[in-house]
């Protein structure tokens, strides 16, 4: 079988600064006509990179020559499996039962009345239907309730966005499936030090993400609650919500205002892209510091509510201990 590789100058860069010169590189490829995307993508991954911004090329040759041992090339022939064979089966998810992690990490906000999670979003209002001084009319001596009604947006807190938030047609809250919400293992992606507030597609080249939630940690949730919060969040590009389509992620989330750019006006590329492939976004989520790049396994659950597209979650990861 003919097999080919690729001759090239690279230049890379790094989103917390930095960057790297090949000369001259030989790289094996899979096939005889990749992009130079997909090039760039390989390079990434045999160099075994992280936090990467861009990858650019010249003087691209492809010649037919035999293969040297370059790692990912296969990584690049394979398309993402997201059927639902290539999820965790029964043994997978008993194993996780018998075996579970021993810390839990708090991954949300809470939510009190007044709280402003995003400008011009109506703040929750609790209100008492049943106070504990009237309850005790209705019940045995020393026995007294409380009820309360809270009103308040889906877009508060830390919260889900389904498909029907994006899409009239889309799944609502009530129709997401538990195994895409529950126990998914976490990709976190350290970007607190990034020079610029896009997230790019070449962040994510170092890593299988297939069936992952992908935690984008960039440290803004430092400023949430304060006004500071609405102004210059990070946010993922709409060439990196590609990227993560194609590879078959079950979820992404970020600690910060939002996942797209909400300072360019009123196109939510990162939305519209990730809703419609049926990819869970949850925003605002916090401590990220506090779960490990790999390894934990990420939970946020809203309730089933029909007609429904956004719910505050209890989202939270699971942190295998240090024996």
């Amino acid at each position: 079988m003919t097999e080919y590789r690729a001759r090239f100058d690279a230049d890379i860069a790094f989103v917390n600064g930095g960057g790297l010169r090949a000369d001259a590189f030989r790289l094996d490829l899979p096939a005889a006509d990749p992009t130079e995307a997909e090039i760039a993508e390989l390079l990434v991954r045999h160099l075994g990179l992280t936090l990467v911004g861009s990858v650019q090329l010249s003087n691209l040759e492809i010649v037919e020559e035999a293969h040297r041992g370059s790692r990912g090339v296969s990584r690049t022939q394979d398309a993402p499996d997201d059927s639902p064979s290539s999820r965790p089966d029964g043994a997978a998810r008993h194993e996780r039962l018998l075996n579970p992690p021993r810390a839990l990490v708090d991954l949300s906000h809470p939510i009190r009345a007044g709280l402003v999670t995003y400008p011009g979003i109506p703040a929750p209002v609790i209100t008492p239907h049943l106070t504990r001084e009237a309850s005790r009319a209705a019940y045995a001596p020393g026995t007294e309730f409380e009820i309360d009604v809270i009103a308040m947006a889906g877009n508060t807190g830390t919260y889900l966005d389904s498909p029907f938030h994006r899409y009239a047609d889309g799944g609502d809250l009530a129709s997401l499936d538990l195994e895409t919400l529950v126990g998914l293992p976490a990709e976190v992606f350290r970007l607190t030090d990034a020079t610029s507030r896009g997230i790019p597609a070449e962040v994510f080249f170092d890593r299988e993400l297939a069936g992952t939630a992908v935690l984008l940690h960039t440290g803004f949730d430092r400023r949430f609650g304060t006004p500071e919060y609405a102004h210059g969040s990070p946010y993922l590009t709409e060439a990196g919500a590609r990227h993560l389509v194609a590879a078959g992620v079950a979820l992404v989330g970020i600690d910060a205002l939002n996942i797209d750019d909400t300072e360019s006006g009123g196109e939510r590329p990162a939305h519209s892209l990730l809703l419609e492939a049926g990819i869970h976004v949850v925003e605002h989520l916090t401590g990220l510091e506090r779960v490990p790049v790999r390894g934990a396994r990420f939970t946020a659950v809203p309730p089933r509510v029909e007609a429904f597209g956004t719910f505050p979650v209890r989202a939270f990861a699971e942190v295998p201990s240090v024996e």
